[in-house]
């Protein structure tokens, strides 16, 4: 599975471009907010960014459609993992994850609000940012013990199959990071490698430090609802834990400590948290 559900306000209007080989690409960047209520009861909004890119015929199709910055649609589609050399610093990887819509695509009418940051981009006050995936873990779950709680981080692969313009079917992995809080967290010590897990949750930055102490900036799905849909054969669950975390709705999910919960608006279509432009992109 790997599913993404969006209503957020289009930040830029969208523009029609080409690769070299003549697919057309229409690029998306869709803003809003998520409200959560942290552990300590307030209420904290959560500005996020998403890059969306329709390709091909429904590309052309969406650009007929004539969108504009400040539309709100609804999306869904399916998540992406792109990963490219970072142009800022030498032998270091920039990766993201980029949304496809391959489903609905709709403007909604109504009275939204709307504001505008920074970078001129426009955002929705209010939205959804939802993703459910289910993959195999590619490591085992790895839990700290922080001030704020226990922390999980999931690495996972999620796989498609698709049939390319040859007709020919093939089969491309899509890595995602996962983080998970609290008792989500403990529930999930000791789980194993190859294990089979259903996550839901939405999709944000992670700002964090190499080894260098550089900032490096990535997208991360942060979960709201975390199971174990298959155990890795010979894994051992941990004592008095349960096969699966416990569902929590975003609404009541764990804040992120203070460096996490800060999401830069992107300084223009090309900001950091937004992948560069399509000659520094793999095809």
């Amino acid at each position: 599975m790997n599913k993404f559900f969006v209503i957020a306000a289009l930040g830029t209007t969208p523009e029609l471009r080409h690769t070299p080989s003549g697919t057309a690409v229409l690029d998306l960047l869709l803003a809003g907010e998520r409200h959560i209520v942290g552990h300590d009861g307030q209420e904290r909004s959560l500005p996020f960014y998403i890059r969306a890119e329709a390709m091909g015929k429904i590309a052309e199709n969406l650009n007929e459609r004539n969108y504009q910055q400040g539309d709100v649609l609804l999306i869904d589609g399916t998540a992406e993992y792109a990963e490219w050399n970072d142009r800022n610093i030498e032998n270091a990887k920039a990766t993201t994850v980029r949304l496809k819509p391959i489903g609905t695509v709709r403007k909604l009418e109504g009275a939204f609000q709307v504001t505008q940051d920074n970078g001129n981009n426009t955002r929705l006050v209010g939205g959804v940012n939802r993703m459910q995936l289910v993959g195999n873990l590619v490591a085992d779950v790895e839990v700290k013990d922080t001030t704020s709680g226990a922390v999980a981080t999931l690495r996972l692969a999620v796989n498609e199959k698709y049939k390319n313009r040859e007709g020919q079917m093939v089969e491309k992995t899509h890595w995602f990071r996962v983080s998970v809080w609290r008792e989500q967290a403990e529930a999930l010590r000791g789980v194993k490698k190859g294990t089979a897990v259903y996550v839901e949750g939405a999709l944000s930055d992670d700002d964090w430090k190499d080894d260098q102490g550089r900032d490096r900036r990535s997208k991360i799905i942060e979960a709201a609802s975390v199971a174990v849909v298959a155990p890795f054969s010979g894994a051992a669950r941990p004592q008095g834990q349960p096969a699966s975390a416990p569902t929590q709705s975003a609404q009541n999910g764990p804040a992120r400590p203070t460096q996490q919960q800060r999401a830069p608006s992107p300084q223009g279509v090309t900001g950091p948290d937004l992948p560069p432009e399509e000659q520094d992109l793999p095809f």
